[in-house]
């Protein structure tokens, strides 16, 4: 059983407005496929067009809420999850609150009374993703909040924490700070590449954290984007999850994994030089409904099994699970109880 608040995730709370649409919208913002970035003003007016769609739907998103409550729902223990971030004193922060937390997740959300709460446009287009975060008050978390007592208690009593790279945009200062209580209490601090612009764009804060990131995870677009900032010269996700998890460690308490997604070919883990393959589990192109949240449902069905002391077999097993559960429906969605049987 997973001990009440065991796993932390620290990110941007957004409501995804999803909706399946044709290529002729993607051209028209200038979007592409498999890929996530912030909006800009020219994207401001994709949101009301979204909405305006007869199928759109609303889900609970942000790529460390979507981890917490795939590992909350793998784990089946209420409260065995916490997640902290900031959203708006509004409808939709009052959803997201609502779905997060009748999932058994621990949600302590910094709310702010003058910015709406961040949402993310998701258009799918063949099963693919592209997304397109408007943050709003999901960028207005600060320190402060992570101090309070009541939510400084979600970190002491959490042994693994988890961010996305996305939270590197928001708060650095935040992710550090925990980052280094980790280090110096021997607990797992863990994060996600999450996008090839925060490899090319937030590169310092980036490296700064790195050396304390026992586990990082990412995709091949993402590995290769990091690969390619550090000057690396390769494309080979083989060599560079080996690189990624040979960086420098601020404590030897743990050694560095490196785990890798790459869509349909097998998962990449490197650990003390070595790289393991893991299939993943096959699916019909006429079963893929969206691969939206994939990558975050992967991490937190690995996370569930991690905390529970598995090895790192079985956490690819239930990172495979997760995803495959994930991309036969619309968004980061699942069943009442998960059908995962640990070994």
């Amino acid at each position: 059983m997973a001990s009440e608040g065991i796993l932390l995730g620290m990110g941007n709370p957004l409501l995804d407005i999803s909706c399946v649409v044709d290529e002729a919208l993607l051209e028209k913002y200038e979007l592409s496929l498999n890929n996530a970035i912030l909006a800009e003003d020219k994207h401001l007016p994709l949101y009301k067009e979204l909405a305006a769609h007869p199928d759109v739907e609303y889900i609970a998103g942000g790529a460390t809420q979507n981890t917490i409550r795939v590992a909350q729902w793998m784990l089946h223990e209420p409260r065995a999850t916490s997640y902290i971030g900031c959203v708006g004193k509004d409808e939709y922060g009052d959803r997201m609150y609502k779905l997060a937390s009748e999932g058994g997740v621990n949600i302590q959300y910094d709310v702010d009374e003058e910015v709406p709460t961040g949402t993310c446009a998701v258009l799918v287009v063949k099963g693919e993703r592209s997304l397109v975060a408007n943050l709003s008050a999901a960028n207005k978390y600060k320190i402060d909040h992570l101090k309070k007592p009541e939510n400084w208690a979600c970190v002491e009593r959490a042994k693994f924490l988890y961010s996305a790279g996305f939270f590197l945009t928001v708060s650095p200062e935040s992710m550090m700070t925990v980052a280094k209580h980790a280090a110096e209490t021997g607990k797992y601090y863990m994060i996600n590449l999450a996008a090839p612009f925060i490899c090319q764009f937030f590169k310092d804060p980036l490296m700064e954290l790195f050396p304390y990131v026992d586990f990082i995870f990412g995709n091949e677009s993402e590995a290769r984007a990091f690969a390619q900032v550090q000057g690396w010269e390769t494309e080979d996700t083989k060599v560079i999850a080996v690189k990624l998890a040979a960086l420098p460690k601020a404590s030897g308490t743990h050694k560095r994994v490196a785990v890798i997604t790459q869509g349909t070919d097998p998962t990449i883990v490197a650990e003390d030089g070595k790289v393991t393959e893991f299939p993943v589990i096959a699916l019909a192109k006429e079963d893929l409904v969206d691969t939206n949240a994939a990558g975050d449902s992967f991490v937190g069905g690995f996370l569930s099994q991690l905390v529970l002391g598995k090895d790192i077999s079985e956490c690819v097993r239930a990172g495979n699970y997760a995803a495959n559960v994930i991309i036969q429906r619309s968004g980061c969605t699942f069943p009442l109880k998960s059908s995962f049987k640990s070994e």
